[in-house]
């Protein structure tokens, strides 16, 4: 009995250690991106302020929120933002339109909020869905105002795959999926220019 109860011990004893030595899971951040620049910013390219982004609840952490079934997710401890995606994605659109319409005048911090502009940008991504096997799903409602007024509203709904099916290749498919939406906003920007030069 004795000699059971001394294995029990040093089974438990060896299993602690085993838990102890075994190295701890590693964080991993990601962040979302632009392409790289395009033409030199024209001479007479508009001023735009992209104002701050909502997103659901849902997907409102540092975490990634990956779906795994029709109705559920896994909320990953291991795979992370490492900022904000109310404030990465204001700062990536602003970049994609900075390329999309050839000017260096697209600001989007807070700071920047009452600064005279041509144009001013707002986003409600209804749906900002991440899938390892399937890629990212980017559903969005946006509005550009022009200084003299007469707002114009639109909706882009992007899917991009991800042929790696891990983390770091859907935080690119999500910035595919918002150079998308940039570029329909930047198409609505030339139209309303067009419309003004009338």
């Amino acid at each position: 009995m004795r000699s059971l109860v001394r294995l029990a011990a040093l089974a438990a004893a060896l299993s602690l250690a085993a838990c102890v030595g075994a190295p701890a899971p590693r964080e991993r951040f990601f962040t979302l991106g632009s392409p790289e620049a395009g033409a030199p910013p024209a001479s007479a390219a508009p001023s735009i302020f992209v104002g701050r982004v909502s997103i659901p609840a849902a997907v409102d952490r540092t975490e990634m929120v990956l779906s795994t079934g029709a109705n559920q997710v896994d909320i990953s401890d291991d795979d992370r933002w490492a900022e904000p995606l109310r404030d990465a994605i204001p700062r990536v659109i602003a970049q994609d339109l900075s390329r999309d319409l050839g000017t260096s005048r697209v600001l989007s911090s807070r700071a920047a909020a009452g600064t005279p502009v041509d144009f001013r940008v707002s986003i409600e991504v209804q749906r900002f869905d991440s899938s390892l096997a399937d890629g990212a799903t980017v559903d969005a409602l946006w509005t550009v105002t022009p200084a003299r007024g007469g707002a114009r509203d639109g909706r882009t709904l992007a899917h991009e795959t991800n042929a790696a099916h891990d983390p770091g290749a859907l935080a690119a498919a999500h910035s595919r999926a918002l150079a998308r939406v940039a570029s329909d906003i930047a198409n609505a920007i030339r139209a309303m220019e067009t419309s003004q030069r009338r």
